[in-house]
């Protein structure tokens, strides 16, 4: 497999994300890295915290937050090939899209877990993680 020239790394605001970056950041040291924060949506049935508030700072706030953790996790030599960006959407629509539109050619992302059956599946629905490898025709990489 050749190194991949652009990663995506979505960011959703949840624990352990930092680790999907510093990974991708260590494995793939030519590649210039996307980290891409995604806001939920108002209308979504589960979104981030459970209550979101009626804000036009939701993008700016995420871009922020995406920022901070890229502070956090890489040296100040490796943010310069990492560009933050901030889209609005549902999570699993919303990472293949940019994957195809932005010319992706590899995603790293946090899962919590990508095999949920029986009643878990049907209360929890499917996670992010899973829909993204299934959505997306690039490779994933999804760490637990």
């Amino acid at each position: 497999m050749v190194d991949p020239d652009r990663v995506l790394v979505p960011t959703l605001g949840r624990p352990r994300e930092d680790e999907a970056l510093a990974y991708a950041l260590e494995t793939f040291p030519d590649a210039a890295i996307t980290l891409l924060a995604v806001v939920t949506p108002l209308d979504a049935p589960l979104s981030e915290g459970g209550v979101l508030e009626r804000s036009e700072d939701r993008s700016s706030q995420a871009r922020s937050s995406a920022a901070d953790l890229l502070e956090s996790v890489a040296e100040p030599t490796a943010t310069a090939r990492v560009r933050v960006e901030a889209v609005e959407g549902r999570p699993g629509t919303i990472i293949p899209q940019y994957a195809s539109d932005a010319d992706i050619d590899h995603v790293v992302m946090y899962g919590h877990g990508t095999d949920t059956r029986g009643f878990v599946r049907r209360f929890l629905g499917r996670g992010v993680a899973t829909t993204v490898v299934e959505r997306t025709s690039r490779p994933v990489t999804v760490l637990e």
